[in-house]
């Protein structure tokens, strides 16, 4: 089934939504389950590592606070991730969500490995050829998403999980913020390097339609960081000099003011990302794009001297 529209997607989970909650199981974590150990933790809730008693098999356990969490929330995002989870560059549900006297709660696979943050070096980024697999994966993994009528919305290293080294396997996870496209977003509040430069400024109180454009905005800032080891600002908002002089060089194609880890960059790889990170949204390359710089070289070969790194 392909979902084009935001409104197919809208009603697929509206109707996936009140057939979990129907069927919500009610128990508590130590009835069926071992806790090993914390995994992350949020504003909202926290992941932790647990054994199924009976089975031995590990899983990674989402929980949410009923204190600080709707349960149409919670339905939202379980919902969502487990219509994508046929996906092999997406986390594996399980299909077990539940409440229990203080948390909601669903099981997923767990990735032993850690996330991409955790092997991204500062001022180095990781090794071109995992970069590459890295974002092969990602392409396939954002396309299938978007073929959902989906904007996913939080691409990040963080969100990147690793199940194998180098990149070898690699799994989305976290869908909290997912939208369907289409659906109005007001200006976010929290600028990172991420936030696509259309929602970081100010319309009134109006909202933006949300598409796939952003996706291809954060799957571009993560492209950088892999390859450098670096953002390549802090903010999308005129006011961060390092953007300044990323916009700078979109309008005039003078690249000369660019911070200097843009230097280790080859004119394909600055391509790829002009392309993605293009300021206007309506011209910024869907996130497929990437795969035809896969036969590039992104870096360029005196990129350690260039840092200082010899």
């Amino acid at each position: 089934m392909n979902l084009n529209s935001g409104l197919e997607a809208t009603n697929m989970l509206d109707e996936m939504m009140v057939l979990t909650a129907q069927n919500l199981s009610r128990m508590e974590v130590s009835d069926h389950y071992t806790v090993i150990k914390e995994l992350g933790r949020g504003k909202y809730g926290q992941v932790i590592l647990v054994i199924h008693r009976q089975r031995g098999t590990p899983m990674a356990l989402k929980l949410l606070s009923k204190m600080q969490t709707k349960k149409q929330n919670f339905l939202y995002e379980y919902c969502v991730a487990l219509s994508l989870s046929a996906h092999a560059n997406i986390i594996g549900m399980f299909g077990i969500a539940f409440e229990s006297a203080e948390h909601y709660g669903f099981l997923y696979e767990a990735a032993l490995q850690r996330d991409l943050i955790s092997i991204i070096k500062p001022r180095e980024g990781v090794p071109e050829q995992a970069g590459k697999q890295c974002a092969k994966q990602l392409v396939s993994a954002l396309e299938f998403i978007h073929s959902r009528g989906l904007v996913y919305r939080d691409v990040k290293p963080e969100n990147v999980l690793l199940f194998g080294r180098d990149c070898q396997q690699i799994k989305l996870t976290d869908f909290g913020l997912t939208r369907p496209k289409g659906t109005m977003l007001k200006l976010v509040s929290g600028i990172i390097p991420y936030t696509a430069p259309e929602l970081s400024y100010s319309r009134n109180g109006e909202g933006v339609p949300i598409d796939f454009t952003l996706d291809a905005w954060a799957f571009g800032v993560l492209l950088f960081c892999l390859m450098t080891g670096y953002f390549p600002f802090e903010k999308t908002l005129l006011s961060d000099p390092f953007f300044d002089d990323y916009v700078v060089w979109q309008e005039t194609g003078n690249s000369e003011d660019l911070s200097r880890h843009w230097k280790k960059l080859t004119t394909e790889a600055m391509d790829m990302l002009s392309k993605l990170m293009a300021l206007n949204p309506t011209e910024r390359s869907p996130v497929g794009k990437a795969l035809k710089y896969l036969d590039c070289s992104w870096r360029v070969d005196n990129w350690r001297a260039i840092e200082g790194l010899d």
